[in-house]
C-alpha cells in the first residue's frame, strides 16, 4: 500500500492539492484520473445537497465532514483546470478577494450603510456594474 509522503508542516489545503495531484497522476487511480468538470458536476451537486442538509440538521460534525467532501471536488475541478492550462484554484481564489473586497465598499472603502436595506441596495447594484460591459471611451 503506497502512502502520502509526511507533509506535516504543509496546510490541509496543501496536503488535499497533493492528495488530488496523487490520484490523478500516472500511478494514481483509474477513476480520479478521467474526471472532467462535466463528469465531477453532479458529485459538486450531490456533495452541496449533502452539506446543505447537514447545515439544516444543525450536526457539525456532519457539516465539516460534508464541507470536506465540497473542498475535494473542488480541489479535483482546480486539479483539472490547472492541468489544461486554463486557471489554477490561485486564479479562482484571487478573483474572489478582489469581488469581495469590490462588493464590500462599506468596510474596505468609503461607503456608508445605515441598515440591511441600504446594504442589499448596494450589493445589487455593484453586481448590476460587474455585468455591464465596458463602455468604449469617446478619444
Amino acid at each position: 500500500m503506497k502512502h502520502m509522503p509526511n507533509q506535516e508542516n504543509d496546510s490541509a489545503h496543501a496536503r488535499l492539492q497533493h492528495l488530488v495531484a496523487t490520484l490523478r497522476g500516472p500511478d494514481g487511480c483509474p477513476w480520479d484520473s478521467k474526471q472532467t468538470p462535466l463528469t465531477l458536476k453532479k458529485y459538486l451537486l450531490e456533495e452541496c445537497q449533502e452539506l446543505a442538509d447537514a447545515i439544516d440538521s444543525g450536526d457539525e460534525q456532519a457539516i465539516c465532514e460534508e464541507m470536506g467532501d465540497v473542498s475535494f471536488i473542488l480541489t479535483m475541478l482546480a486539479a483539472i483546470f490547472t492541468e489544461q492550462h486554463r486557471f489554477t484554484i490561485e486564479d479562482a481564489l484571487e478573483g474572489v478577494v478582489t469581488k469581495m473586497i469590490r462588493r464590500h465598499p462599506h468596510v474596505f472603502g468609503d461607503a456608508t450603510v445605515t441598515d440591511e436595506q441600504a446594504l442589499r441596495e448596494q450589493w445589487r447594484r455593484i453586481k448590476e456594474q460587474e455585468k455591464r460591459p465596458d463602455t468604449p471611451s469617446l478619444s
